[in-house]
């Protein structure tokens, strides 16, 4: 029960990572608010039944749950949702910051529509609901922040120029928070996660690359990512903010922080032609390679 008492709010909790996490953070005794707008993996229709069925699960496992429907869109449901935690629970404790959506397209083909609603949940959702909890975790004095990334991001992906902005911005977003809460003894960290959701089925699969990727991507389960969001949500991950982590499987990854790797000096001043001359025998044997993240990384595991 290493989270006895506290309470947590999980966004997009009716299905998927959410649903695990919210599972899990319930088993090691926090009071859960399941929040999730219900809508289709096409953003259309909305429903209150995916967290509905989520509360009636933690609630027949012996926990304490509640539901909030609220679109983490606009500041007003952001809001709601925290404020759902205080009026049922009396405090929040932990957000995991997990809404999402895909509107996946060629950069040169996306519309306006689908770059704001994956940005609109993705990345304002995210400080939405930030937002209306940090002045009660500077309060209180205590308080975790676990918001999700994606390789996409970090790294690239063919498609999703929407989705990559918005969920490399979330890094952005976590870092500035980690440093800002500092002070109150609230972290923010990262994850993320390699696993096969609902949202993650609409990934094109016109490709033999694409296929691959997505065969791959059906044998990681999201219950893999819990378990990392329950720790850093536990007193035990009080030193652990402003980073970011991978899951995938039963493998927990590091993400480095950008620093520069190479630097080049001209105390003259540079031109371009002398970047011409010099640029192949100094920073050109150190250019990151494209790649994108549908090629898995290769890391030897510590244990």
């Amino acid at each position: 029960m290493m989270l006895k008492d506290r309470v947590v709010v999980v966004t997009g909790a009716g299905g998927g990572i959410g649903r695990e996490i919210a599972l899990l953070m319930a088993r090691q005794g926090a009071k859960v608010v399941v929040n999730d707008y219900g809508v289709n993996v096409d953003g259309s229709g909305t429903s209150r039944t995916p967290a509905d069925e989520v509360v009636r699960e933690i609630k027949a496992q012996g926990g304490q749950a509640a539901a909030n429907y609220d679109s983490v869109t606009t500041m007003a449901g952001g809001q709601s949702i925290i404020q759902t935690a205080v009026t049922q629970f009396g405090r929040v404790d932990i957000v995991v910051n997990n809404a999402g959506v895909l509107r996946d397209r060629m950069i040169f083909n996306m519309t306006e529509e689908e770059w704001d609603a994956v940005l609109d949940t993705h990345l304002k959702g995210t400080f939405a609901v930030t937002r209306a909890a940090t002045p009660l975790l500077r309060e209180q004095k205590w308080g975790r922040f676990i918001n999700m990334t994606s390789t996409s991001g970090l790294v690239g992906n063919v498609g999703q120029a929407n989705y990559a902005a918005a969920k490399l911005g979330i890094v952005g977003l976590t870092r500035v928070v980690a440093l800002d809460m500092a002070r109150y003894n609230v972290t923010a960290n990262c994850i993320s996660p390699f696993a096969w959701t609902r949202m993650i089925g609409t990934i094109p699969t016109e490709t033999e690359a694409q296929k691959a990727r997505v065969e791959k991507l059906k044998k990681l389960s999201p219950a893999h990512i819990a378990p990392l969001a329950v720790f850093l949500a536990t007193e035990e991950a009080k030193d652990i903010s402003g980073q970011v982590f991978g899951v995938r499987g039963q493998e927990i990854m590091l993400f480095n922080q950008m620093r520069p790797i190479r630097t080049i000096h001209d105390g003259g001043g540079w031109t371009p032609e002398r970047l011409a001359q010099v640029f192949t025998g100094t920073l050109q044997h150190h250019l990151v390679p494209l790649e994108t993240s549908g090629q898995y990384f290769n890391y030897d595991p510590l244990v």
